[in-house]
């Protein structure tokens, strides 16, 4: 099948049981399910607004094990976005995204301009085991944006997409598909995302 120049792909990444799959489903389908179900590779497609026209957001779910790691680094190389996952209840969750980040940098080469979020998955959960400062301090380090979210409560997934989609530097891209912003929404859009340090 030959790649299409107008799919924005987005790389999710994460430990096995972190919430991949439930903050993609959550995302597309707008469906939490209760029950853990392994993922070895999902892609899922949404019609987003990119550059004044329609392209597809296709979002790769990977697998939560290290079985596969030419998946891995093919998923890497063909990414454009990534967003790393871990469970606000596994500190173990956050370790073992150090390795996959490594590879991103080493594969990608200057990382700056790839959008790339951390996110922190089942805020809603009393059982924590990391901060939300911890996470903060993780993508200070990394240089990349970072969100808690929960697939399960619906806390911060639309935003969570679209923030990673603000990032994006190459080329304008939106969830709205009308792409019919008022001058003042474009001018926001562009200030949001925009880091001042004070």
């Amino acid at each position: 099948m030959p790649e299409q120049s107008n799919d924005y792909r987005v790389v999710v990444f994460g430990a096995a049981g972190v919430g991949k799959s439930s903050l993609v489903l959550r995302f597309v389908r707008g469906t939490f399910r209760e029950t853990y179900i392994p993922t070895i590779e999902d892609t899922y497609r949404q019609v987003i607004s990119c550059d004044k026209s329609i392209c597809t957001l296709q979002i790769t779910d990977t697998t939560g094990s290290h079985q596969f790691p030419a998946m891995q680094r093919l998923s890497i190389s063909k990414g454009h976005a990534f967003i790393l996952v871990y469970s606000v209840t596994s500190r173990q969750s956050m370790e073992d995204l150090h390795p996959i980040f490594n590879e991103i940098c080493q594969i990608k080469g200057d990382i700056q301009k790839i959008p790339i979020m951390l996110v922190g998955n089942k805020s809603d959960d009393a059982q924590r085991e990391l901060d939300a400062s911890e996470g903060q301090a993780l993508a200070s380090k990394w240089k990349c944006a970072f969100m808690e979210t929960s697939a399960k409560m619906n806390y911060n997934v639309q935003e969570l997409f679209q923030e990673l989609l603000n990032l994006e530097q190459r080329r304008t891209i939106s969830l709205q598909v009308d792409g019919k912003k008022s001058k003042q929404q474009k001018k926001k859009d562009k200030l949001q995302g925009k880091c001042s340090v004070m």
